[in-house]
């Protein structure tokens, strides 16, 4: 008997087993983690080249469609509807998946009211009393997790970005 618990003690047959059972939820943890935070840089990356993408747009408006301290609503519209579905239509297919609310793009307009330091105003900007219209397009879009559905809870993480572009009126 004394010699059986002898050799139960000293084998080594399940050791592997046992490894394996402490080290898998470490190395689901982090491979699920990855993921996740693969998924939040790419969808970061897709907000901040929407939002510059729709800043550039509306840069090259008319100079009649933009006042200091606003934009019509025109332009307002189209560049919202660019940012968020890539199409100036309205309708189209959101970029990322529930970005469905386009009240979660700020779209605003502010102008140099100093002036030129007394000089005149050239090239595109020439007769203006005030320096060029400055656009800039903000987003704060609520992030959705990849692993939602089992539990993981990211509605609280928000992606922000901002981009500005002087009017060029083109």
């Amino acid at each position: 008997m004394r010699r059986r618990a002898i050799s139960l003690t000293a084998s080594e047959d399940g050791s592997a087993a046992v490894e394996m059972a402490l080290v898998t939820p470490l190395l689901l943890v982090l491979m699920f983690g990855s993921f996740e935070l693969g998924n939040y840089f790419l969808d970061n990356h897709v907000v901040a080249k929407a939002v510059r993408d729709g800043a550039r747009y509306a840069s090259r408006r008319g100079f009649a469609e933009f006042t200091c301290g606003s934009a019509s609503t025109d332009v307002i519209d189209k560049t919202r509807n660019l940012i968020r579905t890539g199409q100036i239509a309205n309708g189209g297919t959101a970029r990322l998946p529930g970005w469905t609310n386009p009240a979660t793009i700020t779209i605003s307009v502010a102008c140099d009211t100093a002036g030129n330091n007394g000089a005149a105003f050239t090239g595109i900007y020439t007769g203006m009393t005030t320096g060029a219209p400055v656009v800039t397009v903000t987003a704060a879009v609520p992030y959705n997790s990849l692993f939602g559905a089992v539990g993981f809870d990211a509605t609280s993480l928000t992606i922000n970005a901002r981009s500005q572009a002087p009017v060029m009126g083109i």
